[in-house]
């Protein structure tokens, strides 16, 4: 198998995640540690029972803190781009139950320098753009306002800077090159993105003037930002943040993560649910060649994106997700009555999605935050 590659700007390749876990020198959610979230939750997410949360960074230490009372706050972001897709939205949807379960509040950070300094096409104005239209869907999703604040970096810039530049002393060139692969034509902003991407971690700390814990719910490739920020925060007296890490939601391609690249392999936010629904039923499935074979011999949904997306985002009923699984492997069930199954549920979704997302519109001064 061709080696893959991850990393904060580059996801490429059919992940390992297992090796990735020894990689990047993460710790796998066991049994146990999921028995200790369902004891306070009452119940598991099924991106949790799925193990699409599958990796962590002292998430012990965090149920740990919340059972003596010391209450963690969630932080994720959204380096943005261009719109929304379902990839994006179910870290996000995660974020918001642990939300709900815990009673926690959320810092959102949108990093519209990031994209700035690391897209060459792009001005400023293109990312302050791209990112009040990728906050109309976090405020979609239901987040409770009073207890979540979004913010752009460079309209939030004040108290992190502080917090950044404490981060910046702390990490060197070697290190940063080393972590990322910087070379000399590297541009210093994105050097020093890092510590700008470390200080959500401590903001809190900051303002409360006492160690809070913080938890990170994000892809995995994100990680290598969050290992060097866990580095650093111990001489600068704030608690290490913890990470819970999600795999890639699937394109409708095959094979690699869904990118805003290629965005006829994509779902958006923004499509219209009659497009959404042609991009699905010309997606890649793990099909037999005729209607004869697939009776025979079944179909494969570990490779068919039909089936992953019903898996990851699509299919909450435990059951009714095996049930198809066996379906498929046995020839019972065609890839046309799949992809019609699924187009019928992303069509409902972002019928739902879009009408939440207008009138996040009047909500947005409730969740942006500036300095």
């Amino acid at each position: 198998m061709a080696e893959f590659v991850v990393t904060p700007w580059e996801v490429k390749g059919e992940i390992d995640y297992e090796k990735l876990i020894d990689k990047f020198g993460t710790s796998p959610i066991d049994e146990a540690l999921l028995k200790r979230i369902e004891k306070h939750t009452g119940e598991l997410h099924a991106l949790l029972r799925r193990k699409i949360f599958y990796s962590h960074r002292s998430l012990n230490w965090i149920v740990s803190e919340y059972e003596k009372g010391n209450r963690f706050v969630l932080y994720t972001g959204r380096g943005p781009s261009g719109h929304t897709h379902l990839g994006h939205l179910m870290p996000w949807i995660f974020t918001r139950w642990l939300q709900e379960k815990f009673d926690v509040r959320l810092i959102f950070q949108l990093t519209d320098d990031e994209k700035f300094l690391f897209n060459p096409d792009f001005s400023l104005e293109d990312t302050k753009k791209f990112s009040y239209e990728n906050a109309l869907d976090i405020i979609a999703l239901g987040f409770d306002p009073e207890k979540t604040e979004i913010f752009l970096n460079t309209e939030y810039i004040k108290i992190q800077y502080r917090i950044a530049l404490n981060v910046a002393k702390k990490i060197t060139l070697s290190t940063a090159k080393a972590v990322f692969g910087f070379k000399n034509e590297t541009n210093i902003g994105m050097i020093f993105f890092t510590s700008m991407q470390s200080a959500p971690c401590f903001l809190e700390s900051e303002r409360e003037n006492r160690a809070v814990p913080v938890l990170i719910p994000c892809a995995i490739d994100q990680d290598p930002h969050f290992r060097i920020t866990r580095d650093v925060a111990p001489s600068l007296g704030y608690p290490k943040p913890a990470l819970i890490h999600c795999k890639f939601f699937p394109s409708l391609a095959g094979g690699d993560k869904m990118s805003a690249s290629k965005p006829e392999t994509s779902i958006y936010t923004v499509d219209n649910p009659k497009e959404a629904r042609k991009k699905i039923m010309q997606a890649f499935t793990g099909g037999q060649e005729s209607v004869e074979l697939q009776r025979k011999v079944g179909g494969n949904p570990g490779v068919c994106s039909i089936y992953q997306y019903l898996y990851y985002f699509f299919e909450e009923n435990d059951e009714k997700i095996k049930e198809r699984y066996s379906a498929c492997t046995s020839g019972a069930i065609l890839c046309g009555e799949c992809k019609k199954y699924l187009a019928d549920r992303v069509e409902k979704f972002l019928i739902e999605h879009q009408k939440k997302r207008e009138k996040a519109k009047e909500l947005l001064e409730e969740f942006i935050v500036r300095d």
